[in-house]
């Protein structure tokens, strides 16, 4: 057999995946623009909570089955099958039929989608909205059955405030899974808080955490969140010049080419893993920026008014740019890449594992990434990374915070080792495959 698919075949997938690709982006400028109307003409002052439920939920349908097409079935199959778990299952068992029936889905698409269906690396294929969808199937259970099924004294301050007490109605159920702002991007948001946002309290309830007759006001302010659309598009257009100018010309694939392997100095070969490293992280910037700024845009996202007074919009932000790209540990790159991923994580898993939590949540957010080998690579070593980062900050930070240049050495030296350690750590994850990731390693 030729070592090299037919000619006709590979045009057919790079129209294919340029297609969803265009798909994508349209539906997500187009869920921006209907945001805008849907919070101007059906805010919670000119439309019941069942309109808004119902628009909503019509949307997201709808743009789900112009992205994907038939494969949105997976997604309204899902959802249902949950739906039924939801309300015939008992409440002491609901978070776990749940959990194993929306992993099981979502792992059982993830085989048939590279392994029979030959999809080959990942694009924006239907999987994405299932990984969302997932997340909130299991979240809301999760919710529900702390706050049905366990006393309060036994859940967390977190748990307790998330807690959700009654089963949702068919309508509000279809709205937070399947609502035009998050269908194709997400993020993953909390039931109550979406609830809160469709009821028009969303924003009133942060406001109240604010004494205003101090700061000078008569009444509650109306925060607008439309500086926030604007300054979250601005960084979506940046993202998408870097990844059309940058992502393309620097492949991971280039860091286990043999001629580069043979020829560049080790020091060299570092450089550039920093530098591809740095070059595939646009189109995740775009991506999560965008939809962040499609749920702002239908007012959803307020998360207070930082100390300087600034209203702050980033309930549902997924990533703190400036965080990542200073961070000098560990802990604090991941903390602030895929933040409500790392949300869901925590709730899910971290805070209910009997044992091993560290270990368990890596496995888990492997098993959700997809079944490529390579992700298991990145997310086995991250458990090692976080011990090891975490080992030597408790034992030798205390020695460098005596004086200013000393704390800045320390600062400078582990922000290098950080940034080389998540480009380590991550290549395996664009690599996908096992034989490029173990030429990497060696």
């Amino acid at each position: 057999r030729d070592s090299f698919p037919p000619l006709p075949r590979i045009t057919t997938v790079f129209c294919f995946v340029c297609l969803l690709q265009i798909n994508f982006v349209a539906c997500q400028l187009f869920a921006l623009l209907a945001a805008f109307w849907f919070r101007i003409y059906l805010g919670p002052s000119h439309a019941s909570s069942a309109v808004r439920h119902a628009f909503a939920t019509l949307f997201g349908i709808y743009f789900a089955v112009f992205c994907f097409g038939w494969y949105s079935i997976h997604l309204f199959v899902l959802v249902m099958m949950n739906y039924g778990i939801m309300n015939m299952a008992s409440i002491p068992n609901i978070h776990r039929y749940s959990f194993v029936v929306a992993m099981g889905y979502l792992t059982l698409c993830h085989i048939s989608r590279i392994y029979i269906f030959h999809y080959g690396i990942l694009t924006t294929d239907f999987s994405g909205p299932l990984m969302i969808i997932t997340q909130k199937i299991t979240t809301l259970a999760c919710q529900l059955h702390d706050g049905i099924g366990r006393q309060a004294e036994e859940l967390t301050a977190e748990q307790n405030r998330l807690a959700v007490k009654t089963r949702p109605s068919l309508l509000e159920y279809l709205s937070y899974l399947l609502n035009f702002m998050s269908v194709i991007a997400g993020p993953c948001s909390n039931y109550k808080d979406y609830i809160a946002f469709i009821e028009g309290r969303h924003v009133h309830m942060k406001l109240l955490e604010v004494n205003w007759k101090q700061k000078g006001y008569d009444r509650l302010p109306d925060p607008s969140p439309t500086g926030a659309v604007m300054y979250k598009l601005c960084i979506t257009l940046v993202s998408l010049i870097l990844f059309l100018t940058l992502t393309k010309n620097f492949p991971m694939a280039y860091i286990i080419d043999n001629e580069f392997l043979d020829k560049a100095p080790f020091l060299s070969r570092l450089g550039y893993l920093y530098v591809v490293t740095q070059a595939a992280k646009p189109k995740y910037y775009f991506a999560w920026t965008l939809a962040d700024a499609v749920n702002n845009a239908a007012g959803y996202g307020f998360s207070g008014v930082d100390e300087r007074g600034a209203f702050r919009w980033d309930l549902l932000s997924n990533l703190n740019i400036w965080n990542i790209e200073t961070a000098t540990s560990f802990k604090m790159y991941i903390e602030n890449w895929n933040i409500q991923t790392a949300a869901w994580l925590k709730r899910v898993c971290y805070d209910r594992a009997p044992w091993y939590p560290t270990a368990l949540t890596f496995i888990l957010s492997a098993l959700w990434h997809g079944i490529y080998p390579g992700y298991y690579f990145t997310f086995l070593t991250g458990i090692l990374i976080t011990l090891a980062a975490r080992a030597i900050r408790n034992n030798c930070r205390h020695y460098f915070l005596s004086s200013v240049p000393l704390k800045i050495a320390y600062d400078i030296v582990t922000w290098v080792v950080t940034q080389l350690a998540v480009c380590y750590t991550v290549a395996p994850f664009v690599m996908l495959a096992v034989e490029p990731t173990i030429k990497f390693y060696k």
